[in-house]
């Protein structure tokens, strides 16, 4: 190997080297930073629930740990056993004494404790839970200080960013895995989801069970997401998390108001793609009977060619336009039908009022 450097260098023995070893050995990596800057407030969040039946979880493709199951409503088998049953989650501390998590991790809990990494271990109330987007908010009954999590901006990440996932899988407190944004807005539709409202960050960082709730990071310590599933089996490997500029959102939405709005027509949108004329189309599916949708025309089958102002390319863009508009007013929305172009008008309401019909 030759080495080229100028000639009025003196050379020396290497016997005596000239480096710093402090120097060389003390440099800290940026994962070990961005843990430094955030790894105090990641909680883990212990939860009892005394249940009469006990529910055990038959094969599925996609679960984080039991609360996954029963919040999603995945097939269980029973037996007659009266019990507390115990599980174990993460959270992450967003301002003073406010814990965000997963409403999977703390629903149907009738005790929560939330564990501090000094060891301390402090009992907290839920304040509000959204099962539409997997997001809940817990107020720990205590005085602080508490260290608090800088949240990022989840609109500036982008796919091949680096991501880095903090939580407490199986107890084991603090435990960080690296890996990369693989896609930024991944459809639960697509993962068999078909009754929650969620766009999730999909990376391969490895999120284990009692991961839930706990933070992702980007390569400076920001928090960007909120883990809340895996996929395990085939595709196994593939982790989510809800973007944090969502999961804030709706976090405040709970602290202000207790609940979260969801604005919805009653319909579920099928995407479409013609690889002949290169384009892709958004078709509805199901009309809820009822709805503000079937009240104003929409028919099985029709294609969604604008709402509002925005040109349809994909469900997702109908869902953020009609979340957009609220409830309290009409929006536009122009379909096809066969050959004929029609328009008119729809008042979204609450989901929970189309659930009620």
């Amino acid at each position: 190997m030759g080495i080229i450097c100028p000639s009025y260098l003196i050379s020396e023995p290497l016997t005596k080297p000239r480096f710093n070893k402090v120097d060389t050995y003390s440099d800290k990596s940026f994962i070990t930073k961005a843990v430094e800057k955030t790894g105090a407030s990641v909680v883990t969040i212990d939860t009892q629930r005394y249940v009469k039946t006990r529910k055990s979880p038959r094969n599925n493709q996609l679960f984080i740990d039991p609360y996954f199951e029963r919040f999603f409503g995945l097939d269980l088998t029973y037996d007659n056993q009266p019990r507390v049953e115990q599980n174990q989650g993460s959270g992450l501390i967003f301002s003073d004494g406010l814990v965000m998590t997963n409403a999977h991790v703390v629903n149907g809990s009738d005790k929560v404790v939330v564990g501090l990494t000094n060891g301390k271990k402090i009992k907290a109330k839920l304040i509000g839970q959204d099962f539409f987007t997997d997001i809940a908010v817990l107020k720990i009954e205590g005085e602080g200080p508490w260290p608090i999590a800088k949240l990022g901006d989840s609109s500036k990440i982008k796919v091949g960013d680096w991501a880095i996932a903090v939580g407490n899988p199986f107890g084991l407190e603090n435990t960080v895995t690296l890996g990369i944004i693989s896609n930024l807005k991944r459809n639960v539709t697509q993962l068999g989801i078909y009754d929650k409202k969620l766009e999730l960050i999909q990376t391969d960082a490895a999120i284990n069970p009692g991961n839930s709730g706990g933070p992702l990071l980007n390569s400076n310590g920001e928090v960007i997401g909120i883990n809340t599933l895996i996929r395990s089996g085939p595709g196994a490997g593939l982790s989510f998390a809800i973007p944090i500029n969502k999961a804030k959102k709706i976090a405040y939405q709970l602290i202000n108001n207790g609940k979260v709005i969801h604005p919805m027509i009653g319909i579920s949108l099928i995407d479409e793609s013609s690889f002949e004329e290169n384009n892709n189309s958004v078709k509805v599916g199901y009309v809820v009977p009822n709805s503000p949708a079937e009240k104003s025309g929409i028919k099985v089958n029709d294609l969604i060619i604008k709402v509002g102002n925005k040109d349809i390319k994909k469900s997702a863009d109908v869902i953020s336009e009609i979340s957009n508009n609220g409830i309290n007013k009409q929006i536009k929305i122009l379909l096809k039908r066969g050959n004929k172009f029609i328009s008119l008008k729809v008042k979204p309401t609450d989901i929970t009022n189309l659930q009620n019909k």
